[in-house]
Parts: structure tokens; C-alpha cells; sequence
């Protein structure tokens, strides 16, 4: 390896995914009661994550960056076999994740001042950021260096769009992302949110009524979204995503394979990620969405 690659855990990739291409995670923490924090993926996983918010309806957990330490021993071990490394974080206008980061360089470089290290801000969430990360591993595999790597990422970081939903206002409503009164309504008319991230942001929050009805909404815009832009699918990675499955996780990839048979876009299997709890404290047990990220050209 030309060089070596951490990420936060915020880019949702599995366990067997990040062993088997050596990416090193860096958890985040989440806590159900303010004081105890555990390890996402590692203390907790993530099934269990959301299936404690699931069985408590009045459960909202909370997020903790990593530690400067925590990023510390995840650089460390590339440093002594002098191996260069890309760090790649959750965007950093959702948090401080990549500062921890950066304080861990500077700490490093004080010891080892010969060391090579890269923190990255993806300027992405959730799976899109996952699938950053894959395309810096394909970079990695094949036998690019650090610069040119880095560069050719640096080109692809604001393709990343993604469209979801999820079946409960009232966590977007803790968070502070609509009113207390538009929660209160939206649940009792059945009122489930329509959101998009991109260009760094997530986009304002568009309503539908019923579960079913959001699922069939998001994958059209996102088909809709294809079409305006013109985007050839080819030159781009396709996820979708799902927190707690559920069956209507199936109904949503059917009936969006669907939709992009019926518009000659490829339909064929694409990776499916289980979404994070960076994401989950804010969408509660239930968020289903698609993403895409443009190829790196290399």
C-alpha cells in the first residue's frame, strides 16, 4: 500500500468491508442517558443502536465526536512503519470530528515530524461518504500515491447527493430541524418528511403523507434528479440505505429499480449500507434513502 486510510465511523461502512480493504475506523459514541458513552460498532452495534430507540419511544440518544487520542492510535501504527495516511471525516459543518483529527497530526508530527498525514474533509454524510471512501480505497488498490489520490478525490467530493425519508418527525423536531407544532401535526395527519443532502447541506425539509407514499416520492426525485442533470449512472456508484430493515425497505428498492428500468438507467444490484447512528439521532430508527457519488477519474 502506497498509503493507508482512516475514517471516521460516520461514512457507515461494514466491518467485513473495512477488514477485508484495511480501513481503519474511528468510532464515534452515542449515549442513551448523557453520561455512558460506547463505541459505535465496536461497544454497541448498530442494530442494537437503533432497535433501544425502537422498544423506548421517548429514547433520544446522543453523539460524541472521536477523541484527539482516539485518532491518535488510529494513525499511529501507519507512522511507525512509516506509511503515509489519508484521513477522511464526516463534513465538518456537522462536526468536530476532523478537527480531532487534525490535533492528532499535530500532536504525531511533533514526535515523528517525518510523517505523512492527510486529513481530508469529504464535505459528506452517511453513505455517500462511505462511498468516498471507496473510491479512495479503489485509488489506493490501485497503486496511486497520497498526492495524486488526494487530488483526484478532491474533484468528485460535491457529486455526493442523497434523498431520504423517515416514518417520525418528532426526532427531527428534538434536533431542532422543524417546530415543535409542525411535528405535533405532521403526526397526526401521518406527515413524513422528503430530504436531500448535497452541495454540503441538507436541503429543506419537503412533507408527503403516509410511509408508502414518501418511499415512491424520494425515488422518484431521485430518478427526476438524474434525468435534470443528465447524469450517466455509469460514471457514478449507487447506494442505498436503510437504519433499523424493515419490509419496507424491500418495497422501496423494488419499486425503485423499477423506475430506472423504465428510464434505461442501469438496474441491475447495487451495494445497499445500513445507516449509521451520526445520522440515526436524527432520523430515528426508520430513515431509507438512495445516494450516488460521481467516479474518481484516475
Amino acid at each position: 500500500m502506497k498509503f493507508g486510510i482512516v475514517s471516521d465511523s460516520s461514512c457507515d461502512l461494514s466491518l467485513q468491508y473495512t477488514e477485508q480493504e484495511k480501513v481503519s475506523i474511528v468510532s464515534f459514541y452515542v449515549s442513551f442517558d448523557g453520561e455512558n458513552y460506547l463505541r459505535e460498532g465496536k461497544d454497541i452495534a448498530i442494530t442494537d443502536f437503533y432497535q433501544e430507540m425502537a422498544d423506548n419511544q421517548d429514547c433520544y440518544p446522543k453523539t460524541s465526536m472521536p477523541s484527539v487520542q482516539d485518532y491518535m492510535d488510529a494513525f499511529l501504527p501507519f507512522v511507525e512503519t512509516s506509511t503515509p495516511v489519508l484521513c477522511i471525516c464526516l463534513t465538518k459543518k456537522f462536526s468536530g470530528s476532523m478537527q480531532s483529527a487534525i490535533n492528532a497530526r499535530e500532536e504525531l508530527l511533533e514526535e515523528h515530524p517525518e510523517a505523512e498525514i492527510y486529513v481530508m474533509d469529504s464535505q459528506l454524510v452517511t453513505a455517500a461518504q462511505g462511498l468516498f471512501v471507496k473510491e479512495a480505497v479503489r485509488l489506493r488498490n490501485k497503486g496511486l500515491d497520497l498526492k495524486t489520490a488526494v487530488k483526484a478525490l478532491e474533484k468528485i467530493r460535491n457529486t455526493g447527493h442523497i434523498f431520504f425519508t423517515t416514518k417520525d418527525l418528532k426526532y427531527l423536531e428534538h434536533g431542532g430541524r422543524i417546530g415543535k407544532a409542525a411535528s405535533l401535526a405532521g403526526s397526526m395527519l401521518n406527515i413524513k418528511p422528503l430530504l436531500q443532502y448535497y452541495d454540503g447541506e441538507l436541503g429543506s425539509t419537503e412533507l408527503c403523507r403516509g410511509r408508502k407514499k414518501s418511499l415512491f416520492k424520494v425515488a422518484d426525485m431521485f430518478v427526476e434528479y438524474l434525468e435534470k442533470k443528465k447524469i450517466n449512472l455509469e460514471e457514478y456508484h449507487l447506494v442505498t440505505g436503510v437504519g433499523l430493515d424493515v419490509p419496507e425497505y424491500k418495497t422501496f428498492k423494488d419499486y425503485l429499480g423499477q423506475k430506472l428500468s423504465e428510464r434505461g438507467y442501469p438496474s441491475e444490484n447495487w451495494p445497499q449500507m445500513q445507516i449509521g447512528a451520526t445520522i440515526g439521532v436524527h432520523t430515528g430508527p426508520y430513515p431509507i434513502g438512495v445516494g450516488i457519488l460521481k467516479k474518481a477519474e484516475a
